[in-house]
């Protein structure tokens, strides 16, 4: 029997209650690779990709418009899963050199890859221009000037996008909602032809050095609510026309970001990649002709939807303690051998999470439970409250459901606890993508 969401599409349990990922069994995925560990169901990623591709080209094909889909490798990265989501026709968004490195090592070609990032260092754009990425979207004035200023000491034009920030707000907690005014990303549209947005689009347009693809917005991540989307969009074809009308310049390219939602919790609905589809070209569709403007070409950003569903964390339960908490209620707070160090959200946002216990069958009454992890910090909590039986005791396999965005890439080494491996499964068998750290990797870097 399959789980469902939030759960891999692969994630199945027998009657005995033990769970399976892609026909392998968690124990044994305990056994070879040992806990905790980032376990990915590859055909679940792939299908994801290929879904919210095939999604787009379709609505946007009925308006006549191209479009391209990008992956975060914020969310993740390997040279495994680069590979994967280039295979099924994503390109990949990159935000710093290390994710650059990655993307271009997996095989993926320059120009299927953008940088990203609102601090690139000389060094980071040099390697962008000389490995021929498809686009640099730049975050700020002065980088603009960067940019050119490099690209034209080698004799080279730069492929730019300009991000700029809408006025929409979306998403999740504020710290992941990017299209407000107060914040470190893009350059703001407000003050119509006198905005920091306009005047970077002019300042593209008149260097020579740069080719200005398009203009680029984000609103947010984790968005659950597809109208942002629609009202940002108006907002940047709407630069883009006031832009033709200055300069004669129609850019080719908008990106649309994304940042679509997951369910990460029993009963949360993800976004629909064919209804947010349908619903963002058709809106684009209504704004270019209201502004008279032909259609660009569009790009997207999916963001976690494409990984973080295909991903699970597996925990061993160690210390279990029942705790009296202010209204009378116990809470029983059940300890894993990983926490805050390989999934950081929950301390950081407050993000929520479903936990369930793996490797058996239990008849106990469901208690309130805590998921907590191993480090000396009383927010190193990973599920903050979840029903599991009563009899959860050391030795049980926990699993926490979507964690493969955020969970390895935020991944640290707080007191020294080495990074969980990241494994692959597929048709019944498991593989490392990425290998589990030791103490002598963590002794190597100290140089004493």
């Amino acid at each position: 029997m399959t789980l469902g969401e939030p759960w891999s599409r692969g994630v199945s349990r027998s009657p005995e209650g033990v769970v399976s990922v892609a026909g392998v069994d968690v124990h044994d995925l305990a056994a070879q690779h040992g806990t905790p560990a980032y376990v990915l169901d590859e055909a679940d990623l792939r299908s994801r990709a290929a879904g919210y591709r095939r999604a787009f080209e379709a609505a946007f094909a009925e308006i006549g418009a191209g479009v391209d889909v990008y992956y975060a490798g914020k969310a993740f990265l390997s040279l495994a899963v680069a590979r994967w989501v280039h295979d099924e026709g994503l390109r990949v968004d990159t935000a710093t050199g290390g994710e650059l490195a990655i993307a271009l090592r997996a095989g993926v070609p320059g120009a299927h890859i953008g940088l990203h990032g609102n601090n690139k260092s000389d060094d980071e754009i040099v390697t962008a221009l000389e490995a021929g990425v498809g686009r640099i979207i730049v975050d700020s004035l002065a980088e603009l000037d960067r940019v050119a200023d490099l690209a034209g000491a080698r004799g080279l034009v730069a492929p730019v996008m300009v991000r700029v920030t809408t006025g929409v707000h979306a998403g999740g907690h504020e710290y992941i909602s990017t299209a407000h005014e107060d914040q470190k990303f893009g350059l703001s549209v407000a003050g119509d032809d006198d905005s920091p947005a306009m005047t970077a689009l002019l300042r593209a347009v008149e260097r020579p050095e740069l080719h200005l693809l398009g203009i680029h917005s984000h609103i947010g991540s984790q968005i659950l609510d597809p109208s942002g989307f629609e009202v940002a969009a108006r907002v940047v074809l709407t630069l883009r026309a006031r832009l033709a009308e200055r300069t004669g310049v129609l850019v080719d390219e908008v990106d649309l970001g994304g940042g679509y939602g997951i369910a990460y919790l029993p009963g949360e609905v993800a976004l629909d990649p064919d209804r947010i589809a349908k619903d963002v070209a058709a809106s684009v569709q209504a704004s270019s002709a209201d502004l008279g403007t032909p259609l660009p070409r569009f790009s997207i950003e999916p963001g976690r939807a494409i990984v973080g569903p295909a991903g699970l964390t597996l925990y061993t339960v160690g210390t279990v303690k029942p705790v009296r908490i202010d209204d009378g209620r116990v809470r029983t707070y059940v300890s894993v051998d990983g926490g805050m160090s390989d999934n950081i959200r929950p301390a950081l946002y407050g993000a929520q999470y479903h936990a369930e216990l793996v490797g058996r069958v239990s008849q106990a009454e469901p208690v309130l439970a805590r998921v907590v992890g191993k480090h000396c910090e009383s927010g190193d909590i990973v599920v903050h409250e979840v029903q599991l039986p009563a009899d959860v005791r050391a030795g049980d396999l926990l699993a926490v459901a979507a964690t493969g965005a955020y969970g390895r890439s935020m991944a640290s080494n707080y007191n020294q606890v080495p990074r969980p491996p990241v494994v692959a499964v597929a048709e019944g068998t498991s593989r490392v993508l990425l290998r589990r750290e030791t103490i002598d990797d963590l002794l190597s870097l100290d140089q004493g």
